[in-house]
C-alpha cells in the first residue's frame, strides 16, 4: 500500500488553443506543465466554498471575499522571477486572459442572438433593450 505521498496521474481533455496558453504561461512562470496546473487547480479551489477537509487534512475556510486568495496567488505567480514590475505590468498579468475570455463570450452571445454591437449607438447591448 503507497504512503500518502505516491504520485499518480490525472488525465484531462481541453482544446489545443488551451493546452497552448497553459503551456505559454506555465513557460513564463518558468514552471512545468504539472507545477503549473496543480497551483492553478489549488489556486481555483480556493475560490470555492468547500467544507471537506483538504488532502493534506486542511480545512478550507469560507472567505468573506470569495476570490481573494486566487488573486494573491496569480499576483505571486506573476512576480515568481520577474524582479520589479510596474503597477501597469502587474495589472496585465493578472488579467492576462480576461480579454479573450470577454471576446470569446461577446462572440457567443451575438451568435445566439442575445447581445448586438451598434457602432452607431458606440457599443453593446441586450437584443429587445436597444430601445430603451
Amino acid at each position: 500500500m503507497g504512503s500518502d505521498d505516491d504520485r499518480v496521474s490525472v488525465k484531462v481533455h481541453i482544446p489545443r488553443w488551451q493546452k497552448e496558453k497553459w503551456v505559454a504561461h506555465a513557460e513564463q512562470l518558468d514552471m512545468t506543465q504539472s507545477e503549473f496546473l496543480r497551483s492553478m487547480v489549488q489556486a481555483g479551489r480556493r475560490g470555492f466554498d468547500f467544507t471537506e477537509s483538504d488532502a493534506d487534512g486542511e480545512t478550507d475556510s469560507t472567505d468573506a471575499t470569495p476570490g481573494v486568495d486566487d488573486l494573491e496567488m496569480r499576483l505571486l505567480d506573476v512576480l515568481r522571477g520577474a524582479g520589479y514590475l510596474t503597477w501597469d505590468e502587474l495589472l496585465a498579468g493578472v488579467t492576462d486572459d480576461i480579454e479573450d475570455r470577454l471576446e470569446h463570450t461577446l462572440d457567443t452571445l451575438q451568435e445566439k442572438n442575445e447581445i448586438k454591437y451598434s457602432g452607431r449607438n458606440g457599443g453593446y447591448t441586450l437584443i429587445g433593450d436597444s430601445d430603451q
